[in-house]
Formats: structure tokens, C-alpha cells, sequence
């Protein structure tokens, strides 16, 4: 059973103390899945879709940071269990990207070590149009948070016709109580530095590329 956050500011609350069933220890999944679109007549015309996923992250002890596939590429991701700008799952951020993925299908993936979710304060979780014009309304967008022994919860994108090419999802607050807010945020942007404007991050930005 899943739940869905159908307007902008909805929010759901998931209490980690109250799950029943087994794997209870098993990690948290942020995942995006997206359709590649539509790609005209016999596929000729326009390009599939490539959508990014990635977060701001905060911890408790005040670090920030962000995670997505621009972030880690050449070379500066590891496994799950090095402390890398793909993330960590064992050490603190205690938050791990899977990778990118250049079309749907199965999506991208972050996954969050419920051992960390005391020391975690707060994720926003974003996709962005890496290359070519913004068609959100082609991807049939859905962000989904599972939480083993609790009820999926779904924030779907919708039909959205933004020309802007960077999305804010979802935020996750992490309450320090063992349970985790989800809220629907769907706002959209110019990019990483105006997403991170609007919500009161404070990074500095320097182009950066996947190839």
C-alpha cells in the first residue's frame, strides 16, 4: 500500500518505532522513476529523456552537502562504504547514491541508513533535465520513499509544464525522534543555485559536467 502526496506542502509522517514485519533494519529507499517520453515518429525527433536525481542533505552537527550524478562523476564516487561525493552508507552522511542512470526503467536510486537517521536533519530531494528542453509533462515523474515495515510514500510530478529544467520534490524531515516527515514540494528552478536560494542552503556553484 502506498501512500500519495497529492498537493504541494502534504506531508506524511513515518514512525520508525511503530513498523511491523521483517527486515526492519533494511535501508530506507529514495527512488525516482521516470518515462523516457515521447520521441515523435518512429523515435526520430526528439531525444529520450535523461532525469537526474540527487539531495541537499543536512546532518545535525550542522554539515551540508549535496549528492547527484553531476556530483560524482570522474571519478569521485566510491562504493557504500567510502566516504565519497557519492555519499556514505555506513559513516556519516549515512545517505548513499546508487549512480546514474541515462533513461528510466528502474530509476535512481539514494538509499538512507536507518542507523543515521538521528544524525541527519533534513534531505530535499531533486531531479533536474541534464540535456535538452524541459518536457516535464513526457516523464510521469514519481519520487517514492520506502521504508521497510511502513507504507510507501509516493510524490508524483504530474503534468507539469515548467520551462525550468530543476526540480525540488520532496523534503524529508528527520525529527530526531526515530521518524521522518515527508512533505510535496514540487517547485521548480533555474538550476541548483536558485533551488538552493529558495530553500536556504548556502553552497557556491562551479559548472560541472557527467561526460
Amino acid at each position: 500500500m502506498a501512500i500519495e502526496l497529492k498537493k504541494g506542502g502534504d506531508t506524511h509522517r513515518i514512525d520508525l518505532t511503530k513498523r511491523t514485519g521483517p527486515n526492519l533494519n533494511g535501508e530506507i529507499i529514495i527512488n525516482l522513476d521516470w518515462s523516457k517520453g515521447n520521441g515523435g515518429f518512429l523515435g526520430l525527433f526528439k531525444k529520450d529523456i535523461d532525469l537526474d536525481l540527487g539531495c541537499f542533505y543536512e546532518m545535525r552537527d550542522g554539515t551540508k552537502m549535496l549528492i547527484d550524478g553531476v556530483q560524482f562523476s570522474h571519478g569521485r564516487g566510491g562504493s557504500r562504504d567510502q566516504q565519497t561525493r557519492q555519499g556514505c552508507y555506513t559513516k556519516p552522511p549515512y545517505i548513499w547514491h546508487y549512480g546514474d542512470v541515462r533513461s528510466g526503467g528502474s530509476g535512481e536510486t539514494i538509499s538512507v541508513n536507518p542507523a543515521g537517521v538521528n544524525a541527519i536533519k533534513r534531505i530535499i530531494v531533486y531531479t533536474f533535465i541534464y540535456d535538452g528542453v524541459a518536457r516535464w509533462n513526457e516523464t510521469d515523474a514519481v519520487v517514492k520513499v520506502a521504508v521497510p515495515g511502513a507504507e510507501t510514500v509516493e510524490v508524483k510530478m504530474g503534468q507539469q509544464t515548467s520551462d525550468k529544467k530543476f526540480c525540488a520534490i520532496a523534503e524529508l524531515d528527520f525529527n530526531g525522534d526515530n521518524s521522518i516527515t515527508v512533505k510535496k514540494l514540487v517547485t521548480f528552478h533555474k538550476g541548483h543555485e536558485d533551488c538552493d536560494r529558495v530553500y536556504n542552503w548556502g553552497f557556491r556553484y562551479t559548472p560541472g559536467s557527467k561526460d
